[in-house]
């Protein structure tokens, strides 16, 4: 099927980092397809790394090199909405490369049909999750799009075989023998796996982290952060109204000054094996507990309930590539529909690697009724009703029991 598919592919649009993988995928495809690439290459927090990887790609032989920013998209669009959803997966991982894989792969078909391609190209491995994300995501949105998935092509089995290639080739190595791992940033989070990672006992090397100070390094004296939050979106930070992109900088500013974010866990991917991972989410950890604060006071028992169930299966969804499915846009619906009444703030303490709520208020939807909870004497609740509603609870219990015990248990 690739041999057929080959002769009828003249231009392709790559995604493209600028890294070894991508480096050597476009010298590869216009030798082994005969055709022309043009690259693509989305900002979602890279910064300058863009340019960079712009001029790279038209030094490797690319005939066009085209960058786009797609921050302030990725943040409002999909780190946002996912925020809103409370979504974790696996309990730890905020996603950050899961929610960055559709927004490129949007940004990546809209090249092509922009260009004229015949196909688009990733440099995601036959191991991973981000071939699936990537695929996915294209199929969603322009069905009869083709892919090359190199690493499910070529006869290249690993690292050392590109890094070979590169050096045959002429193309620039970016990995060294200092850097042992591979990296993914985007402006939440960065992810490292591979190299000396792959061995789940091994700690991350001490000088490997780029967002985050060590927490034992971190200031000696807390600092305190407020986020002020309308319909479930972060909108001010210390009273200060803000753009989604500023929110999540500033965000990681604050986080990465105190060692906040860093998560090493080893998680199940969708195609089959288990994986170890390494993260900084300094800002995403900050606004994921503030977030909760203000749900404390502001959702209804049984609906944050509802929702906590739910947020799993969104996370898997999200994690598994399905951004651009039914169920999770159908999902989306009634997370954002749950946060309407989530308006209010949260002040957290940063100290040492934590970030723990500090106090919390909604002036405009809390649920919090001081007068019902107090300790003190009150004349909105009557005590003695918690008898009956015992009673009741127990039935079942007292029904159960007394059949286990007629039988002689």
């Amino acid at each position: 099927m690739v041999n057929a598919m080959k002769k009828d592919i003249k231009k392709v649009v790559l995604a493209y980092s600028g890294g070894l993988d991508t480096s050597i995928i476009l010298r590869w495809i216009k030798e082994e397809y005969d055709a022309e690439v043009v690259t693509y290459t989305a900002d979602v927090g890279q910064g300058e790394e863009t340019e960079m990887a712009r001029v790279k790609a038209l030094e490797t032989g690319a005939s066009q090199a085209i960058c786009e920013d797609l921050t302030e998209e990725f943040v409002s669009q999909y780190v946002f909405p996912a925020f809103r959803a409370s979504a974790l997966y696996e309990g730890y991982y905020h996603m950050g490369t899961s929610l960055a894989r559709p927004v490129i792969s949007k940004g990546l078909v809209r090249a092509a049909i922009e260009t004229g391609a015949d196909a688009i190209a990733h440099g995601a491995t036959g191991k991973g999750n981000d071939q699936v994300r990537f695929e996915l995501s294209a199929y969603a949105l322009k069905p009869d799009i083709k892919v090359i998935a190199p690493w499910r092509e070529w006869d290249l089995k690993g690292r050392a075989d590109l890094v070979a290639y590169a050096k045959t080739h002429g193309i620039p190595v970016p990995v060294t023998p200092q850097m042992p791992y591979s990296m993914d940033a985007n402006l939440l989070h960065i992810s490292y796996e591979g190299g000396v990672l792959e061995d789940p006992w091994n700690g991350p090397p001490a000088n490997m982290f780029t967002m985050t100070v060590s927490p034992e390094d971190a200031p000696d004296e807390p600092e305190y952060v407020t986020v002020g939050y309308e319909q479930g979106d972060p909108v001010s930070i210390n009273g200060v109204a803000m753009s989604p992109v500023e929110i999540l900088t500033t965000a990681n500013d604050l986080g990465g000054k105190h060692g906040i974010g860093r998560v090493d866990i080893v998680e199940n991917r969708f195609v089959g094996m288990k994986s170890r991972g390494v993260y900084e989410t300094p800002g995403g950890t900050i606004l994921y507990h503030a977030h909760r604060a203000v749900e404390s006071l502001t959702l209804d028992r049984e609906v944050a309930h509802l929702r906590d169930e739910l947020s799993n299966r969104y996370a898997e969804m999200v994690y598994n590539g399905f951004w651009f499915a039914p169920e999770r846009e159908a999902l989306q619906s009634f997370m954002d529909d749950v946060q309407k009444p989530v308006t209010g703030e949260a002040r957290l303490k940063l100290y040492k690697g934590q970030a723990t709520v500090d106090g919390r208020r909604s002036d405009t939807h809390g649920l919090y009724d001081e007068a019902t909870v107090t300790f003190e004497a009150d004349d909105v609740y009557n005590q003695s009703d918690a008898e009956g509603f015992i009673r009741l609870q127990s039935l079942r219990l007292r029904t159960f029991a007394e059949k286990r015990l007629g039988e002689g248990e």
